[in-house]
C-alpha cells in the first residue's frame, strides 16, 4: 500500500487542533477550531475522493482518540468518510495506550517503524494517515511517506505545533496537483523528490 498523509495547515504551518477548541490545548493553544469556517462543498468532495482510495488507516494516539469519540456515532452507511473509518482496519501508534476499542483497531508494537514498513508491503491501495502530527514527524524522518496531501487554510495563528517541525529531516518535494476551494483553502499534493538541492543567486565575481 502507498502511504499517504493528509494534514490541515495554517499559512504559518500550524497543524494543532484544527477541528475544535478542545482538540489539543497543549502549550496554552487558544485557536482550536481554526479550520471550521472554511468548510464547503469543494472541501467535502476532495476529502470524499481521497477516502475512496483508503484500504487502511494509520493514526497517532491523539487523532485516534478524537476520531474514536466522533465517527462511530455517524451511522449513515452512505457517508463516504464515516463508512470507511468505521469499517476498515485502523492501526494506532502509541506509547501510552494499552488497548483500543474502536471496531477493527489495533495497536502497533514497540518498533512502530518496522510495523509500518510491514503494513506498506501489504496489498491494497492506500494506507492513509490523517492528522497525527507527532506520527507525521516520524514518518518524515524515516522516508515512509509516498504522498503528502496538505490543505493550507487562509489563516495564521502565530504559534502551535507545526507539520514540519524544527529539526525534521530535510527533503525536496514535487508538486503533483493543486486546487483551491471556494473559501480559499489551497489543496496541494506532493511527492518526495530526494534531498534538498542548493544553489545561489549571487553574481559571479567580475573579471578584470
Amino acid at each position: 500500500m502507498r502511504l499517504t498523509i493528509h494534514s490541515f495547515c495554517t499559512l504559518d504551518g500550524v497543524v494543532q487542533a484544527p477541528g475544535g477548541p478542545d482538540e489539543d490545548r497543549d502549550g496554552g493553544f487558544a485557536h482550536g477550531g481554526w479550520s471550521f469556517p472554511y468548510g464547503d462543498e469543494d472541501f467535502g468532495a476532495t476529502m470524499a475522493g481521497w477516502f475512496a482510495h483508503a484500504d487502511a488507516f494509520l493514526l497517532g494516539r491523539r487523532t485516534y482518540e478524537i476520531f474514536a469519540g466522533h465517527w462511530p456515532h455517524v451511522t449513515d452507511a452512505d457517508d463516504p468518510i464515516a463508512s470507511k473509518l468505521n469499517a476498515l482496519p485502523k492501526y494506532v501508534a502509541s506509547r501510552t495506550l494499552s488497548s483500543v476499542g474502536w471496531h477493527n483497531s489495533s495497536l502497533l508494537g514497540r518498533d512502530a517503524v518496522a510495523d509500518i514498513v510491514k503494513l506498506k508491503a501489504l496489498p491494497g491501495d492506500e494506507l492513509q494517515v490523517h492528522g497525527s502530527g507527532g506520527l507525521a514527524r516520524t514518518l518524515i524522518d524515516y522516508d515512509l511517506i509516498d504522498e503528502y496531501r496538505l490543505l493550507v487554510f487562509p489563516v495564521h495563528v502565530g504559534s502551535g505545533k507545526k507539520f514540519f517541525a524544527d529539526g525534521a529531516k530535510a527533503g525536496a518535494l514535487r508538486l503533483v496537483e493543486t486546487t483551491t476551494t471556494s473559501t480559499g483553502v489551497i489543496i496541494a499534493t506532493y511527492e518526495p523528490a530526494g534531498p534538498v538541492r542548493h544553489g545561489s543567486y549571487a553574481l559571479d565575481e567580475p573579471t578584470t
